[in-house]
């Protein structure tokens, strides 16, 4: 446990911070399985929505460094790649 005002002070905004970047991604990964769901069930345009709101998502959490920027554009990329998929058949 801190011992110090500072400490204690760190300690309880790493809690609230913890707490704030699980809840956003936890979002994601929502939003990421309801665009996956959507695509292998033929719904084309339901899961080009979703993308839209997913990618301006994924690229707020890569700018305030929940995750990596790299994994943000992974992620667009491989749902992309679903919903192309899903087009074709």
């Amino acid at each position: 446990m801190p011992h110090t005002k500072s400490a204690k002070k760190r300690h309880r905004q790493s809690e609230e911070n913890r707490a704030k970047n699980r809840a956003v991604k936890s979002s994601l990964k929502t939003i990421s399985k309801k665009i996956r769901d959507a695509a292998s069930k033929g719904s084309v345009e339901t899961a080009e929505k979703e993308y839209r709101l997913a990618t301006a998502k994924l690229d707020r959490a890569a700018a305030k460094g929940v995750i990596h920027a790299n994994a943000a554009a992974r992620s667009k990329s491989r749902l992309s790649a679903a919903i192309k998929k899903a087009k074709g058949k």
